[in-house]
């Protein structure tokens, strides 16, 4: 597979796992900033190569050939994310735009021993998923901070929102990985909540409070 290809393929993954249904290709140009005649000629071809379902008009979802080369890039990018924060001492906000290059190295002997270095991890440092050499995921519990009710505790797992700006604000607020969170209360006129995190309050709008993943505790 072609760079651009590949970049397809990940597209197509990240958006039926978000709404798990076909997509349409509108969606696909949003997400790869393109023309729709454009998506619709690279669907051509892989469906062309069994990677794709697609039909004129209709939704695009990935053939199970397609979802397991979708993984094995997401799985590229993720370990070499890991590899750049815990090896090479990158912050979170910065490897994304590194392991971009990086996960369409071809080589799966190297992705394999980079996976095992690290010691097999099962997240990546923003808390997402990383598959297994055969595809398989583990999942955990979670659910967003906005969902939780008063008085409930959670621990930080993961990001939905995981732009350079919105980790450099959670940094700021001492917001990472691991920190236990305590909803203290929430405002019923615009949901921004208060929250305890080691030992200290502080207040979040929704907006922030909508892309923190917690796993109840």
């Amino acid at each position: 597979m072609t760079f651009s290809e590949e970049n397809y393929l990940k597209s197509i993954y990240h958006l039926t796992t978000s709404n798990d249904s076909e997509v349409s290709t509108n969606a696909i140009a949003e997400m790869m900033e393109t023309k729709a005649s454009s998506v619709t000629d690279m669907l051509k071809k892989l469906a062309e190569k069994d990677l794709v379902n697609y039909k004129k008009y209709q939704g695009v979802s990935l053939t199970e050939n397609g979802k397991l080369a979708a993984k094995m890039i997401v799985r590229k990018h993720r370990l070499w994310e890991v590899f750049l924060v815990e090896k090479l001492n990158f912050s979170w906000d910065e490897v994304h735009d590194i392991a971009e290059q990086l996960e369409h190295i071809k080589s799966e002997q190297l992705i394999n021993r980079l996976d095992d270095f690290l010691g097999n991890p099962t997240e990546d440092p923003h808390g997402d998923p990383i598959p297994d050499a055969n595809g398989r995921i583990v999942k955990i519990e979670k659910h967003l901070l906005s969902e939780l009710t008063e008085n409930q505790t959670g621990i930080c797992v993961g990001v939905k929102d995981t732009s350079s700006e919105f980790l450099q604000y959670l940094d700021k607020q001492g917001i990472a990985l691991g920190s236990q969170i305590e909803l203290l209360s929430k405002e019923s006129f615009d949901l921004s909540v208060k929250i305890k995190i080691d030992g200290r309050e502080l207040s979040i709008s929704n907006k922030i409070a909508s892309n923190l993943f917690v796993k109840l505790v």
